[in-house]
Parts: structure tokens; sequence; C-alpha cells
């Protein structure tokens, strides 16, 4: 019970990783397409209001699973730290890559921009176009199989069984970072059925996306800057009254962006 993953600080940090986690634009492209989907088919309109919160439902399982495994198989096997240095840079680098490429789609305002993102083409096309709950159950748990997000899940668990939390850390950090991230993945396909009831949906859609693409960029950027900046400086890395309030400000962060086509009528 000692770890540093089960202090409030630690959790609050996953919860805020989590947060941001919902925001990959692989988790948005696909949660927007599967929504209105949904929303175009009769029998599955009832259930498009939940397709965010079952995608990161399957997501954030496995992501707990893997973290919970490798917590387990890892007691008295040595990694060398400097490979768990690299499984600690691999989100940093990512983070830059994707605010780096939805930056350079919304500099282009001739075009239509659309979060941007590689892991949906992974995805076989049937099971992309099946529509039913347990389909996206099972799309959000293949996409927590590609490289990085395993990758993540596989350091957790590592870092927790080797810093004094075992298991019991590992599962708690997988699944409040589920929580945050089914917080922002329900928001979002919730938006998109709300937008779907007006008029002017569509006009109304092309002004989230690009609302929600800054979004992106910018929480991108921040994170990685951080990662960086606390590397290079630990003497920044941030206190629990700090975690605590940047988790309270990235929820209202997401309500904003979620009401925020409402008040354009």
């Amino acid at each position: 019970m000692n770890s540093e993953w089960l202090s409030a600080s630690g959790l609050v940090l996953m919860f805020v990783l989590g947060l941001r986690h919902g925001l990959d634009p692989d988790h948005i492209a696909c949660i927007d397409g599967l929504t209105w989907q949904a929303l175009g088919r009769e029998g599955h309109r009832r259930h498009a209001p939940w397709i965010g919160s079952l995608f990161a439902l399957g997501h954030g399982l496995l992501v707990t699973l893997i973290a919970a495994g490798v917590s387990l198989l890892s007691r008295g096997v040595s990694v060398p730290e400097a490979l768990v240095q690299v499984f600690d840079w691999v989100p940093t680098g990512l983070l830059l890559l994707v605010g780096t490429m939805n930056l350079r789609l919304l500099l282009q305002r001739d075009a239509t921009f659309r979060p941007m993102g590689w892991k949906l083409k992974l995805i076989p096309k049937r099971l992309r176009h099946h529509g039913s709950p347990w389909a996206v159950v099972l799309i959000g748990v293949l996409f927590a199989s590609v490289f990085d997000t395993a990758t993540q899940a596989s350091a957790w668990g590592y870092v927790g069984s080797h810093r004094g939390g075992g298991l019991q850390a590992a599962l708690a950090a997988g699944l409040v970072f589920t929580v945050g991230m089914m917080i922002t993945d329900t928001l979002d396909g919730r938006l998109i059925c709300a937008i779907d009831r007006r008029a002017d949906g569509q006009a109304v859609a092309r002004r989230y996306r690009r609302v929600l693409g800054w979004l992106i960029v910018g929480i991108s950027y921040a994170v990685a800057a951080y990662n960086i900046g606390k590397a290079l400086v630990p003497s920044i890395e941030l206190e629990e009254a700090a975690f605590s309030l940047t988790g309270a400000a990235m929820v209202l962060l997401m309500g904003v962006v979620w009401v925020w086509p409402g008040s354009h009528r």
C-alpha cells in the first residue's frame, strides 16, 4: 500500500491521462464514424449516445488487464532502467506526432478538418460496419492492443510492480485511467447525437471538429512540453494539489467543448 500510484496524486495523474487519452484523434475519429453510422440505422439509434462509453469500456478493460498481467509476470524480472525510460518517452513522442499532424490539417483552412488518426485502418471493415454494442466494445479492445497503448499499459504494470504497489496499484491505475477516458469519449459520442438533432447539424459538426482539433493540438503539445520539462528540470513536477486542479480543469474543459455547439444557434 505504499506505492506512489495508490496516493491521491498518483490516481489523479492517471485520471488526467485517461481524460487526455480519450482525446486521442484515433478515438475521436472512430467514435465520430461509429456514432454517425449508428444514427443512420433505425435499429441502432438507441445505443448511438453510448458509442463512446462502449468503446472506452473495451479499451480501458484491456489496458487494465495488460497492466495487471505485466505486474504479475514481471515480479522477480529485472528490466534495464534504460528500457523503462524508453517506455516513458514513447507517449511524449506520440503526443508530438499527433499534435503536429492535426496542426497541419487545421492550418489548411480550405480543407474539411477531421481529427487524424491511423488505428481505425487496422480494424476489419466488416467489424467497423457491424454496428452492434458488442462490436463497439471489441473495437475498443482492438485499439488497446496496438503498439503505443499496449506499451504504455505494460510500462505501468512493470513500474507498479517494482515500486511497492504490485497488482493492486496496476489495477487501480488502469481503472482510474478508464474512468477518465470514458468521460471524454462519452461526451464526444453524446455531443454528436445532440448535433444530429439540429437542422444545421452538418455545419455545427464542422465547427465542433475544428474546436476539438485545436484542443487536441493544445493538450498534446502541453503534456509533451510538461514531460520534457520535468525530465530536464525535475523540480517543476506538479504537486498533489496541482494535479487535482489539472484534473478538475480538464473535466471543465470537456464540459465547455460539449455545450459549445449548442450555444451557436
